[in-house]
């Protein structure tokens, strides 16, 4: 039973706060409420069973915990709230509306530009995901204290910014739904190759990152960054299981034991991807997401069709500008032109990418495949040095002390 409202938990917690917040418009109310109710669940389901529907069970046992909470401060405005909720269905099991809206609806308040892009990431994992506070902190490795008090100055400056808790207009939409899909990509980001810690893997927040990608395009199928990022994680997961080898050490996707990806979820991947290139309005996630399948649908390394690559990632420099995405394309350029072409490409971007760990672990392969050993075990010394990851420490190292 306890397996059973855990996994209730995960499933519907954010469904709850989110139906909450959008009757009671308090975070705190919300989380707190949600929080007792499935203490309620935890007592009763044991003796009772699990209801035909857990989460409008859950929702309304935590809406009238809520109203009594009202009750009690009796409050001119808590009354007023009190008489819009009396008119909610009373019965636990009955059907709760407008829950996946709620969702998203609380996705974007969580990801309001007012917020800090951390306090972004906290509050969206910790109010939609389910994480506990110490999940969190784990995440972001500060104590957990620290993150309790990060999410609390999160939720009081949207009360008192006074952040409408509501999908944005048309006219706001592009730079609000930007900001939601760059937190949803961090969340995966961490999980797929964690910047610090000892785990080589998230997959929790792997996992929920693609949560939220379905939620996003469930209830915005006609963003086509939307589906971009769902293909985009999809892809990118679907090679989970070849990426850390026996010794713990990463494995490149060159060396990677294809039959170990997961081939039912690359058919998905490309499947979005496809309805991505009939839209044809190419945006930054959907051409990575082209990218990763065109890694994904090569038998061998050897089959990849490194031109298709190289022409993807020009049209991802138009989209997308920046010097991280200028080091990836180097990769590329020396598949089709060698490894020379690349590192005269990678060098001018020392300055603004010294501290950036990539940077130097590409910059230590190119000279590696030139022949160039002394100036490349420095620059896998840098790479080191700076990587976060063990896999990844465990790769470059390897590389520098092996180099063939």
């Amino acid at each position: 039973m306890t397996a059973d409202v855990e996994a209730v938990f995960r499933a519907e917690f954010g469904r709850v706060v989110a139906s909450l917040t959008a009757r009671f418009r308090d975070l705190d109310l919300a989380e707190e409420m949600a929080q007792e109710a499935f203490v309620e669940a935890v007592r009763r389901w044991p003796t009772e069973g699990v209801p035909p529907n857990p989460g409008g069970w859950l929702t309304v046992v935590a809406r009238n915990r809520a109203l009594d909470r009202l009750r009690r401060e009796s409050t001119r405005q808590a009354r007023h709230e009190e008489a819009d909720m009396l008119a909610a269905p009373e019965d636990p099991g009955a059907a709760v509306t407008s829950v996946v809206d709620e969702r998203l609806r609380l996705l974007f308040t969580c990801c309001h530009p007012a917020l800090a892009p951390e306090a972004r990431v906290a509050l969206t994992l910790r109010l939609l995901g389910g994480l506990t506070v110490a999940e969190v902190a784990d995440a972001f490795l500060v104590p957990e204290r620290t993150m309790a008090q990060r999410i609390t100055r999160a939720k009081r400056k949207i009360a008192a910014a006074n952040i409408p808790y509501r999908v944005p207009r048309d006219h706001e939409l592009p730079e609000r739904l930007s900001g939601v899909l760059a937190v949803v990509y961090l969340v995966f980001t961490e999980g797929h190759l964690p910047g610090s810690g000892e785990a080589a893997v998230r997959e929790d927040l792997c996992a929920e990152a693609i949560r939220l990608g379905r939620v996003l395009r469930e209830l915005m199928p006609d963003e086509e960054e939307v589906v971009g990022l769902l293909a985009l994680m999809l892809l990118t997961d679907a090679r989970r299981g070849a990426r850390v080898d026996a010794d713990g050490a990463l494995v490149t996707l060159d060396e990677q034991d294809r039959s170990l990806w997961d081939r039912t979820t690359i058919a998905e991947g490309h499947a979005l991807v496809r309805e991505c290139l009939r839209r044809n309005r190419p945006g930054h996630y959907q051409l990575l997401a082209a990218i990763n399948a065109v890694h994904t649908d090569a038998a061998t390394a050897a089959d990849t069709q490194w031109e298709q690559v190289l022409a993807l990632y020009d049209r991802v420099l138009v989209v997308t500008p920046t010097p991280v995405v200028v080091l990836n394309r180097a990769v590329a350029l020396a598949e089709v032109e060698g490894p020379e072409a690349a590192l005269a490409v990678v060098e001018p971007l020392a300055d603004v990418l010294d501290g950036y760990h990539p940077f130097h672990a590409t910059r230590a392969d190119l000279l590696r495949r030139l022949g160039r050993s002394a100036e490349a075990a420095t620059a896998y010394d840098r790479a080191i040095a700076l990587a976060g990851n063990p896999a990844e420490r465990a790769l470059l190292t390897r590389r520098r002390t092996d180099p063939d």
